[in-house]
């Protein structure tokens, strides 16, 4: 089966803090296949709301920096409240997310029996690409949560996700920070929502690996999983 050619049924949430330099590129180029996208500004201190409306897409904004947690949770509610919603996608400013793995995802979400696909780097020997220390932090992850290991995940940090309106209605992300992603893990688990994996691609640019990918960086998504990894146990 083909996804409808408009997908007018699926919205994709993206985060946004100081993005200005490729949001609007990012949201343009998503918006050929996705006609629907809310972009929250997470009390960006750059021109990132402006860059977003320039794009056309849906703008809602924080007046102060959130996280990322909180980010995404605003925007599955704004996303959840218009009609005709029926998949939700998280999906990164910075570039990383490739429109095409999410047209899998969602396909899988219409024809499979599965309320949610997390995108996974660690298949297909696409695990190369990852920044080394990422690499290593998101496999420490794994090693220390038995809750993702039991569901069958291998990259449980992952910020391409793909969900039915079952797991968009539940949806109570209560850490604001980069932690979510692993309270996100412990809600699949919770509500017994059906999970798979698909394996995708992130794109790696000097821009992407200039904001994030550091030392620091690394030690702060192993704290983050080590602190929620048994919330709602």
């Amino acid at each position: 089966m083909t996804a409808p050619a408009t997908n007018d049924d699926v919205w994709l949430v993206v985060p946004v803090f100081n993005e200005a330099t490729v949001i609007r590129e990012v949201a343009a180029t998503a918006k050929k296949t996705f006609p629907n996208i809310v972009c929250v500004d997470d009390g960006s201190r750059d021109e990132s709301a402006a860059e977003i409306a320039a794009a056309g897409v849906h703008l809602v904004r924080h007046p102060v920096n959130l996280g990322q947690g909180a980010a995404i949770q605003t925007g599955v509610e704004y996303a959840r409240a218009q009609p005709g919603a029926k998949y939700f996608v998280t999906f990164d400013a910075d570039g990383q997310h490739r429109v095409e793995d999410v047209v899998v995802m969602v396909e899988r979400l219409r024809t499979e029996p599965v309320d949610i696909v997390i995108g996974t780097r660690f298949a297909d020997g696409r695990s190369e690409s990852v920044p080394v220390v990422r690499r290593m932090a998101l496999r420490t992850i794994v090693f220390l949560s038995p809750r993702t290991r039991r569901l069958g995940l291998t990259d449980a940090h992952n910020g391409l996700r793909a969900f039915n309106k079952t797991v968009a209605d539940d949806l109570d992300l209560m850490v604001s920070g980069m932690g979510h992603a692993s309270e996100f893990i412990s809600l699949i688990d919770h509500h017994h929502w059906r999970v798979a994996e698909q394996p995708v691609t992130i794109l790696y640019t000097d821009y992407s690996r200039a904001k994030g990918q550091s030392l620091i960086n690394g030690v702060n998504i192993v704290a983050d999983g080590l602190l929620h990894t048994r919330m709602r146990k």
